[in-house]
């Protein structure tokens, strides 16, 4: 996989993000019984407290069953918890040298190009190269990974799903990203940190969260056929991309010889789930905005974008925040549509790379 041009904003900005509320839920506290759920929401109510990502409740909302407070915290949490030793973060960001200009003290640099990717062969990073980037970076079993990066938490969610793909336990995403850290004037390093090596060992890649062309194939032959499909497909481009009106965002260089979309996806653009600070929109706006197009969790998911890395934001969303079931097609576009004889659809009419 090739890098794209360094660019100041994600390649999504003419399909901002949506939603007018912008008050965080309370997350998942456990399987509790329905009697110590009212308490709960009686204690929220009253003290108007957050969760233990550092989330601020409203008072008299819903308690809302979700992942949230597992998989994200907030910029208080983590600056209060810099000095943890069982927490490692790890900062992914696309624009060259923003790592080396200030970072969140003791982030270690992950870059997506080369430490998540196998560069010749354009897959996942192996099992054994994975092993021995995290253990450099100090991380074991019990380390609790924080990962953070510009462009709203793009590529982090990419590294997110890479630990998930290989059985790291507690992985976590940085509300708000790089761009909150730095807009609320928290403290920046220029140090390398000096962390002791670390001991977890990768297992075998999780099947249950990555697709395959073949997949993705038999879903699009279904779809065009009029079947019912067993697997909801979410397409996370913009809808330029979409409908086939262009290739890729401009500067990308990665791109497929037609343009358009797999059939039977529906188009929700990643960037629709972030708020205008780049934090994650409130869970019950997140559930409605997917629950849309018909993606509401009662059936398999599997999320796809131009190369793999954008639609990791929305695999995020939908499986570690919502806990749906969801697989991240990494082929993706640049695959899915540079493949002979698979049927596509195309609404804006180009051919062959000409529009």
């Amino acid at each position: 996989m090739s890098s794209p041009t360094p660019s100041t904003s994600a390649p999504d900005d003419a399909d901002p993000g949506s939603g007018s509320g912008r008050w965080r839920r309370l997350g998942l506290i456990g399987a509790a019984i329905v009697a110590v759920v009212a308490v709960v929401a009686g204690i929220v109510a009253v003290s108007g407290g957050g969760d233990q990502a550092g989330r601020p409740a409203a008072a008299g909302t819903p308690i809302v069953e979700d992942n949230y407070s597992d998989v994200v915290v907030s910029t208080e949490w983590l600056a209060a918890n810099l000095d943890d030793p069982s927490i490692r973060v790890i900062e992914v960001s696309t624009e060259p040298g923003v790592y080396e200009r200030g970072h969140i003290p003791g982030a270690w640099n992950y870059n997506w190009t080369t430490d998540f990717v196998s560069t010749v062969n354009r897959d996942v990073v192996s099992r054994e190269d994975f092993t021995a980037l995290t253990r450099r970076s100090g991380i074991d079993p019990d380390t609790t990974v924080v990962l953070y990066g510009d462009k709203e938490n793009w590529f982090a969610a990419w590294g997110a799903w890479v630990f998930n793909l290989y059985g790291h336990e507690n992985v976590k995403l940085l509300d708000g990203g790089r761009v909150k850290w730095e807009a609320e004037g928290r403290t920046l390093d220029v140090g390398a940190p000096q962390p002791g090596q670390g001991s977890w060992e990768a297992g075998e890649a999780d099947p249950n969260l990555r697709a395959f062309l073949p997949d993705v194939v038999e879903v699009a032959r279904a779809a065009e056929s009029g079947a019912e499909t067993d697997t909801a497909l979410v397409d996370i481009r913009g809808a330029a991309e979409f409908n086939g009106e262009i290739f890729a965002p401009e500067g990308f260089q990665e791109t497929a010889v037609r343009a358009g979309h797999i059939p039977g996806a529906v188009n929700v653009t990643w960037s629709e789930a972030v708020a205008d600070d780049g934090t994650f929109l409130p869970v019950d706006e997140l559930r409605a905005l997917y629950a849309e197009q018909g993606i509401d969790g009662s059936k398999p998911i599997v999320a796809y974008c131009r190369i793999g890395e954008r639609a990791s934001h929305t695999w995020f969303v939908l499986s570690q925040i919502l806990g749906y079931d969801v697989q991240l097609y990494d082929g993706s576009w640049t695959e899915y549509g540079n493949t002979v004889g698979v049927p596509v659809v195309n609404n804006a009419g180009t051919v062959w790379g000409v529009a």
